[in-house]
């Protein structure tokens, strides 16, 4: 008889913890998209809680430098980085006017690279809040420098998932999405072994209960309010579509090495259950709060200690109601097709994101429909068919596949719109 080949080990286990430079006194932080919707709230939290927190370095786009500069006089960085580098003008008469006459001003970074350098720069934990697939590099550096990485930017571990894995150490990452850090604290109830699902929940977004009919007509502005979620609009027209959601199971698959088959998803519209666990006994162990991302994010740069009053508990002497729903999976394919493309592998994950981004930006433009969005992403990712990379992923396939989905999503969209307006 021979042995079994052993299972993979997750990239997230609450039972471990990766603490290569623990010591008393504050944690030194990076955050990455510090004017972000993660950012912010992130600010806020290190700001009460400076005997935990110490923050470094920031690093944003550029097109919000007057709060990247109060930013970084709060909280008296080293360093600044700037993705643009016409920003940088703006950024520096920005910190003039915050910093009084012969304060020292941080040192400014600029360019594609800038967040990149400060993702592998001196501290304890590095915040990715940055959103697309251009947090991939630093969550990289993060990893090879051996610091901790809270990890908000789903899409770097979702098209570079062999390349993430094979760097990150048993505990290196904290997942920060509501969802991920729900599944984080509920495994921690029990042994890996026995887990028998993951469920994921989902708000539904604006158009929950629709079906396709009546989603053809809907306009930018309805997919912008989301009922629960105050976040960037990217994030919030892929929480309508629930590509959003799709991301999240492949990036719960990668997380914790569970198989798609054994990974649910539940729409939740109160949001109050970020996710659940079934355990084998029958048990089902669930982390609940009112929606507030300064939680998941406390859980990110706390971990294996909570910070108290991170977030808002609920007030158990008022009567509520907790809905929950099987998804709609003809009106929401978004979640199936993120399915196919994570169990493909090599560079489809890099493929559909890649697509959908270019895909929302048109949408978010005029320039596509809202059904428009999940048709061009479903024909890009059969058009790519099915990877050659495998395990055998580089940053280069990557890259590649990611220029090729959006020029070909590109096309598909004006061809899309010369179609409209001939009709």
């Amino acid at each position: 008889m021979t042995d079994s080949p052993a299972r993979p080990a997750p990239l997230a286990d609450p039972h471990l913890v990766y603490d290569p430079l623990a010591g008393d006194g504050p944690k030194d932080v990076v955050i990455l998209g510090s004017t972000g919707s993660i950012g912010t709230q992130a600010i806020d939290l290190v700001l009460r809680n400076p005997d935990r927190f110490r923050v470094t370095a920031l690093s944003a786009n550029g097109g919000r430098v007057a709060l990247l500069a109060e930013q970084a006089r709060r909280l008296r960085v080293r360093t600044v980085g700037v993705a643009r580098e016409d920003a940088v003008p703006a950024l520096r008469e920005a910190l003039a006017a915050e910093y009084g006459p012969g304060e020292p001003l941080p040192e400014v970074l600029a360019g594609p690279e800038a967040a990149t350098q400060l993702a592998g720069s001196a501290c304890h934990t590095v915040l990715n809040g940055i959103t697309g697939s251009i947090g991939l590099a630093p969550t990289l550096a993060a990893l090879e420098a051996g610091r901790t990485l809270a990890l908000a930017n789903k899409e770097s571990l979702i098209v570079g998932g062999p390349l993430v894995k094979e760097l990150a150490k048993p505990g290196q990452i904290i997942p920060v999405d509501s969802e991920h850090a729900a599944l984080f604290q509920s495994l921690a109830a029990g042994t890996r072994a026995d887990v028998r699902k993951l469920v994921v929940t989902a708000s539904g977004g604006p158009f929950r209960g629709r079906t396709v009919a009546e989603l053809a007509d809907v306009t930018v502005q309805d997919a912008l309010a989301h009922p629960t979620w105050a976040m960037g609009p990217v994030i919030t027209i892929n929480s309508a579509t629930l590509v959003n959601k799709g991301l999240e199971v492949i990036e719960a698959h990668l997380l914790y090495d569970i198989p798609f088959d054994r990974i649910e998803v539940v729409v939740h519209p109160q949001s109050y259950v970020h996710s659940m666990v079934e355990f084998t006994d029958g048990s089902t162990i669930a982390q609940a709060t009112p929606p507030d991302m300064r939680g998941p994010i406390a859980i990110g740069l706390g971990w294996p200690e909570r910070v108290p009053d991170a977030a808002p508990a609920f007030d158990w002497s008022k009567a509520s109601t907790w809905e929950f729903f099987p998804l709609d999976n003809e009106a929401f394919p978004s979640v199936n097709l993120a399915r196919h493309v994570g169990q493909l592998a090599g560079t489809a994950p890099a493929v559909f994101n890649a697509a959908n981004e270019e895909c929302v930006e048109a949408f978010l433009g005029g320039a596509l429909p809202f059904n428009g969005i999940m048709e061009t992403v479903t024909r890009v990712v059969e058009e790519h068919g099915t990877p050659a990379t495998g395990t055998s992923l580089t940053v280069s396939d990557v890259l590649e596949a990611e220029t090729w989905a959006r020029a070909r999503a590109r096309e598909l969209t004006a061809t899309t719109a010369t179609a409209e307006a001939r009709a």
